[in-house]
């Protein structure tokens, strides 16, 4: 059976929007990935987050907003792994299930510069390949990647999840922010 690339994008998606779809298409282009998953990251019951949407509503909106997409999927894998959601349990349990898959980790240029801070970070250096996309505000990297390490300069959108709740909120346009196909769904729901 042929081994499957897969690129793991975990957020809270709360909401997803245009730049997570504009990163996740770049990085299938240029990087050599079979499909890339949303991995939908649930509430952490020890944060209280009020903005936050439960887990299914958030996941709802990822499948909808992916519905088109070629090689883009939503994931609730982590909604049943024990809380909180660490991304080395979660790529060690994908490696057990997906024992066929090769799974990527895609981080933002801000979680790489505290990267070190993770959970068996160096865990996840050792066994998995990791590829980082540019953020707003935060550093170039500057210094030698590791080997299994790559920057992928993807096209910034200024969109985020908190811009998008608060505009919902000031009841201003939310066009071109979120997939046609979820806005009317997401004005809705942050309202």
């Amino acid at each position: 059976m042929k081994h499957q690339r897969i690129g793991l994008f975990g957020g809270s998606f709360n909401p997803i929007h245009c730049g997570h779809i504009s990163i996740a298409r770049t990085i299938l282009n240029k990087v050599k990935l079979d499909q890339i998953w949303f991995v939908v990251s649930p509430h952490n019951p020890l944060k209280s987050d009020s903005t936050l949407l439960p887990d299914h509503l958030r996941l709802e909106l990822v499948k909808t907003a992916l519905q088109s997409e070629a090689n883009m999927i939503a994931c609730d894998y982590e909604f049943a792994l024990p809380k909180p959601s660490y991304t080395w349990n979660t790529l060690q349990q994908l490696s057990q299930d997906y024992p066929d898959n090769v799974f990527t980790l895609l981080i933002g240029e801000d979680n790489w510069t505290c990267f070190p801070k993770w959970y068996c970070y160096e865990q996840i250096l050792n066994n998995y390949d990791i590829i980082i996309y540019p953020r707003n505000n935060s550093l170039t990297i500057s210094e030698k990647l590791p080997e299994n390490v790559r920057l992928i300069n993807t096209d910034l959108l200024d969109i985020s999840s908190t811009q998008i709740r608060n505009f919902v909120k000031n009841n201003r346009p939310i066009d071109g922010m979120v997939p046609e196909c979820i806005k009317q769904k997401v004005l809705m729901l942050y309202k």
